[in-house]
């Protein structure tokens, strides 16, 4: 049967949950496609001929981007069988299937699309009771992924690092889901404190072949890459040692950061060169509500021990939320600002605001549900205003002036410095006089040319 499979954006990479499930699917037999729309247009005569279409839906955009091209599809082919994978495909199940979607497959989906794709093969019909599970936890034996087909590496973000050049860089996966039940965190509806590996050998070749397609950096997509720190290491160690000029980054709780503070100097060794981590915000009230299992102190302290260890740390936020304060936010500014963060933070990630999608954890809370709007399809969330309007207006004002400075080619200092000047003028503080930027040069911190956001 052809198939063809859709990704609508994930984070400016080249996307892994395209070519591990085609691997499956080409394994069984079946004529695979693979379009990625945000680098290629959708093909017309590819749609035409399918039998099954999977959409790819690992986030929130991509999951609102791939809505909106169900009617084209559909219109293309109207036989074809319709199918929403990825961690935002389930908690978005009774609004896709009355859009038309006749699979919902969500965590480890590869063996459920390669039965359903099976079935209709052999000639079921693609309507009725789905007999796929619609979350699966199982353990899986990954098959290599299978690239052929993608748009070339060169075409996705790049890693620009301290001279200014910049590197092709890849994308692979380790392991998917998480130990831990952050409250705001979408993989927690899903996988609910399971976590799964993609076994090593699969892993390193997949890299290997990423290498010989040109890349020089890698990013690990694991949602926290020491859930299994020793899997994590076993297998940035033995990369290193076949391939010793190439680097990486990863994604790793505050917690873990610091309960495994000597690992660090392994992840130097190794070639990581840059480490994200959810800080999300330097309120110890608000770090309790969501659950990050980490405080104010814990960042401070998390902070030196960086620099010591030689690796840069690229913290995110969800500076606003329920709970935020003028006077908070304000704080967070300064916080940054006298930790020499400046230039660690993409602008757009103090401008972020918190959302509930369906089945999120937040809604366990009072404060939330007081405010919480019924869910709102059109936006795959359950809309709420902040009880101060204020904070409201203000987080609209830092998202224009982030939009509009990023068109402007702005850099992230000066960026932050208007920033700062709308945020104290809201909070009624004083501006910050004669401040002109940290000691850390931008050149000095490593990053994506795809600003991270979901």
């Amino acid at each position: 049967m052809k198939i063809v499979l859709i990704s609508t954006y994930e984070l400016g990479r080249q996307p892994f949950g395209l070519a591990s499930p085609a691997a499956w699917l080409r394994a069984r037999g079946h004529a695979v496609d693979c379009l990625d729309l945000s680098r290629e247009s959708l093909d017309e005569a590819r749609i035409g001929e399918a039998g099954l279409v999977a959409f790819y839906v690992p986030m929130h955009t991509a999951t609102r981007l791939a809505v909106e091209w169900i009617e084209p599809v559909r219109r293309l082919n109207p036989r074809a069988a319709l199918c929403f994978y990825g961690l935002y495909a389930p908690v978005n199940e009774a609004w896709l299937r009355d859009l038309g979607v006749a699979a919902i497959l969500g965590g480890e989906f590869e063996e459920g699309l390669a039965r359903l794709a099976d079935r209709l093969a052999a000639g079921a019909s693609a309507n009725g009771a789905q007999p796929e599970p619609v979350i699966s936890l199982e353990r899986q034996q990954f098959l290599l992924p299978d690239r052929s087909g993608l748009v070339p590496l060169g075409r996705y973000a790049r890693l620009v690092v301290a001279d200014g050049s910049e590197r092709i860089a890849g994308y692979t996966e380790a392991s998917r889901g998480c130990k831990h039940r952050c409250r705001h965190c979408p993989v927690v509806p899903v996988y609910n404190g399971v976590f799964r590996v993609v076994q090593p050998e699969v892993v390193l070749e997949d890299i290997r072949r990423q290498v010989a397609a040109g890349a020089q950096h890698i990013t690990f997509g694991d949602p926290d890459f020491f859930n299994g720190p020793r899997h994590a290491l076993g297998i940035v160690r033995e990369l290193h040692r076949r391939f010793p000029a190439l680097t990486y980054d990863v994604t790793i709780k505050v917690e873990h950061l610091l309960a495994r503070r000597g690992d660090l100097a392994a992840l130097e060794a190794t070639g990581c060169l840059f480490v994200t981590t959810a800080v999300e915000s330097v309120d110890d009230a608000v770090l309790a509500l969501l659950e990050k299992s980490h405080t104010r102190a814990d960042f401070f302290e998390l902070v030196p021990r960086f620099r010591e260890a030689g690796l840069a740390l690229h913290p995110t936020f969800v500076p606003f939320t329920p709970w935020t304060t003028l006077a908070g936010y304000a704080d967070l500014i300064e916080t940054l600002r006298s930790l020499d963060l400046v230039e660690n933070v993409a602008p757009v990630q103090l401008a972020i605001r918190l959302l509930v999608p369906a089945g999120s954890r937040l809604l366990e809370l009072d404060d939330v549900r007081r405010i919480a709007e019924p869910f709102d399809r059109a936006s795959l969330a359950h809309p709420w205003r902040h009880p101060d309007e204020r904070v409201d207006a203000l987080q609209q004002e830092i998202e224009a002036l982030v939009k509009r400075c990023h068109l402007e080619g702005t850099s992230r200092v000066e960026t932050f410095g208007r920033i700062e000047r709308v945020a104290r003028q809201a909070a009624g503080l004083p501006p910050v006089s004669d401040w002109r930027g940290g000691t850390i040069a931008r050149a000095a911190i490593p990053f994506l040319t795809e600003p991270w956001y979901c």
